[in-house]
């Protein structure tokens, strides 16, 4: 029996081989018709044996390529039309286009063994790519994604790559960053002072200069890495002084699996995304004889670890080193540098040599940082190859208003919603200097083109002196939505896992701006997907000099011990006290006792802070969030020991007292209990003081779902544990994966939030 359908695919459909993977399924089942492209996805039609066209449908969505994603198919049977052959047809345009963009991806298999192979006409070329593999995200200048509308256009196909992309049943067709040995981009060796330095084989004189302990600042697919061989203890040190990036863990790339393996311990979970196509970097244990400087993750457990993703990389990797450092090419807080006189002019004092390309970059776009937790993974920075593939979410939260929201101010992403879509940015990074804030922009005027979202209202933090919060309110063009930090977080775990029910919300963070005006950071809430009603929080302390204090964790601990001690805490006989320089001391209290540049904060992030200085880790950080996660890493024993606490009520709220916490860690900390132990116990503890109000909230609601959201829940004995102990006692806890759980993911919830109320959805909790 003779059949024709008529299909509408939608999703990431386009500049991924669909069409030539639908032409070649068709020759397969023997059908006629035609595949195209269109503005919201692919259009196609199939004709011929009934039982081959059921085939073929079933095929489309079970074995698409690798790189596409389907969002949705809709299938419809027409009257046949008794026509021969089967046609790959001109693109369709339209006024409005809601197709998706792939991300960029690492190299495929079949151009890693072209690359490889003496015998192919692109062997070693670094800018291999098809259809399968290569930059997307990073090239794209404007849509239709085409070869004219990205960073390629200024390289004219040789006829032997011309051939490959006009071709159908080819690798290559249509995959627009093709490019061969004599058309293609090239790369370049430069010294210090941007001079080239004449050699027949630029990559291996790169690897011979890394080899000698040199520092190459490398372009790669999405901006420069600042690279040296991590086995290299001078050269590391001498990175880290250039850079001004004092501790901060420095990211490794390896050759492969293998080498991974001898230098940190490495599950099938954590395998497996290291070795996908998105290629992030994923934090790893290390291992105790792992052969690398120990500056490259100083006092930390974990190294962060990925594996080459582009042709460059695979080349590079031939040298004879374990593991190169490849951190970004920036100087500290710095958006990565993507041009390559930028490159020379601002790296300059920190790379020794230059390995540029001449392929330009047009957005940048850092590594993704992931860690598997409970064979879960988790986003910590989401960024390169994830994005920009959406969130989809649920028919209960679509369709949304356009809507723009602008993020927080640390971690910065924004997050753009069409229909059933939400689209995070990449990460922009701290909206602390004019770099970044132009990042910023750039990103959000970018992303509104190629995506053809106008949105109808932007949502903001509720701190006014945010580079994000500014730019929502001096704008005139739309009406903006203030949305509160931590409801924020709330949200956007919500949105991932579609939850529109009230949910008992536990948002734990360093900072955000409470409806009080004061600083907030521990708060449990009854939240719904507009609104909320904080129920509880840590009982409010002082935050002597504001962000001095998340700077120095002694002023958060001598804060915490006066609150416990009062004006006797410099007779007690810990090392603490004895460290402190008195009279720097009692001009800091006395500063937050009148309340001079000392806000009230209820932060969860401040309190890791003061116990990290309390027993000796860490009084000043280098880099935000090292003091609580030094606490986290020194655990050690395994007592169920938990100290005391408690819980009162103030009116219509829970006040969380930690004043009985302190007592008994000075206690601990007197009777020479170690350090390790204490972290321990302090874990224990705040894990049973967040059971036990939860269960006090669920008496009062009746609410049985638990959401976790909040830069402290990066800690995984904090997230797992809760976890764990929330289960036990019948709750249905949720915590992110999709989006990183920290300010990186914030823009998701003020996004759906906005969203919401601009549509007129009242919340339950709306005041």
């Amino acid at each position: 029996m003779h059949k024709r359908a008529k299909g509408a695919i939608k999703g990431i459909v386009q500049g991924v081989g669909f069409r030539p993977f639908v032409y070649q399924l068709a020759q397969r089942y023997k059908l006629s018709g035609y595949v195209s492209n269109t503005p919201f996805g692919v259009d196609l039609e199939v004709e011929g044996e009934e039982e081959n066209v059921e085939q073929f449908v079933r095929a489309v969505v079970s074995d698409p390529p690798p790189l596409a994603q389907i969002a949705s198919v809709e299938w419809r049977e027409i009257p046949p039309r008794q026509e021969t052959g089967f046609e790959i047809r001109k693109s369709q345009v339209g006024p409005e286009r809601s197709t998706l963009i792939s991300p960029d991806v690492c190299i495929c298999q079949d151009c890693l063994s072209e690359l490889l192979d003496p015998h192919d006409r692109r062997y070693r070329y670094p800018f291999i790519n098809c259809t399968n593999c290569g930059p997307r995200y990073t090239i794209i200048q404007d849509i239709p994604y085409d070869r004219a509308t990205t960073t390629m256009k200024k390289f004219r196909m040789c006829p032997a790559c011309q051939q490959e992309y006009d071709n159908p049943l080819n690798r290559r067709f249509h995959a627009q960053p093709n490019a061969c040995w004599d058309c293609g981009p090239r790369v370049f060796l430069h010294d210090a002072e941007a001079n080239p330095v004449p050699t027949p084989d630029p990559i291996k004189e790169t690897i011979a200069l890394l080899e000698k302990g040199y520092i190459l600042a490398i372009k790669g697919l999405g901006g420069f890495h600042l690279a040296v061989d991590a086995s290299n203890h001078r050269a590391v040190v001498r990175l880290r002084r250039r850079k001004h990036r004092e501790e901060k863990p420095l990211a490794i790339m390896v050759k492969d699996l293998e080498t991974a393996r001898t230098i940190a311990h490495l599950n099938e979970a954590e395998a497996e995304v290291l070795a996908s196509h998105q290629r992030p970097i994923v934090l790893l244990k290390k291992r105790r004889f792992h052969g690398l400087s120990p500056q490259v993750a100083p006092k930390n457990q974990y190294f962060g670890i990925m594996l080459p993703y582009t042709p460059l990389h695979y080349l590079l990797m031939e040298g004879n080193y374990r593991a190169l450092v490849m951190t970004s090419g920036n100087m500290t807080e710095e958006p990565i540098t993507i041009d390559n006189n930028h490159a020379f002019r601002y790296l300059k004092g920190i790379a020794d040599f230059f390995l540029v390309h001449n392929r330009d970059i047009y957005l940048r776009s850092d590594d993704s940082v992931v860690r598997i937790v409970d064979g879960t993974p988790r986003q910590i920075r989401r960024s390169r190859g994830y994005v920009p593939v959406p969130v989809f979410l649920s028919q209960n939260i679509s369709p949304l208003v356009p809507t723009l929201a602008v993020g927080a101010e640390l971690k910065n992403t924004i997050c753009l919603t069409k229909e059933n879509r939400a689209f995070l940015s990449q990460h922009i990074g701290d909206m602390e200097n004019l770099e970044t804030f132009q990042f910023f922009q750039l990103t959000i005027k970018h992303l509104r083109r190629i995506l053809e979202i106008q949105p109808q209202v932007i949502a903001h933090d509720l701190h006014p002196d945010y580079l994000s919060t500014k730019f929502a309110v001096k704008q005139t063009e739309l009406p903006t939505i203030g949305v509160q930090h931590h409801h924020a977080h709330i949200v956007s775990c919500m949105a991932e896992h579609g939850l529109v029910e009230p949910v008992i919300g536990l948002a734990m963070d360093g900072t955000g701006l409470g409806d009080d005006a004061h600083i907030w950071g521990c708060e449990f809430m009854l939240s719904d997907l507009t609104s909320y009603k904080r129920v509880a929080h840590l009982d409010y302390l002082p935050l002597p000099g504001g962000d001095m204090a998340a700077k120095y964790p002694w002023r958060m601990a001598l804060a915490y011990l006066y609150k416990a001690f009062g004006e006797n805490l410099f007779e007690i006989p810990i090392p603490f006290v004895q460290r402190l320089d008195q009279a720097e001391a009692k001009l800091v209290l006395k500063m937050a006792q009148r309340a001079v540049n000392s806000p009230l904060t209820s932060s969860c992030g401040r309190l890791f802070d003061a116990v990290a200085s309390l027993i000796g880790l860490r009084d000043r950080i280098a880099f935000e969030g090292q003091a609580a996660i030094e606490l986290e890493m020194c655990q050690q024993g395994s007592d169920e020991i938990i100290y005391p606490t408690s819980i009162r009520r103030e009116r219509d709220v829970w006040i969380l007292e930690t004043s009985q916490l302190i007592k008994a860690i000075v206690e601990d900390i007197i009777r020479g209990i170690p350090r390790g132990r204490i972290s321990h116990r302090f874990h224990n503890t705040l894990v049973r003081l967040f059971v036990e109000m939860t269960l006090e909230i669920h008496r009062e609601t009746g609410i049985t779902t638990v959401v976790l959201s909040g830069g402290s829940f990066q800690n995984v004995t904090l997230l797992t544990s809760l976890t764990r102990a929330l289960r036990d006692q019948g709750f249905s806890v949720y915590s992110h994966c999709l989006v990183p759980t920290n300010d990186g993911g914030l823009a998701l919830g003020q996004a759906i939030c906005a969203a919401l109320k601009l549509a007129g959805k009242k919340g339950k909790f709306q005041g």
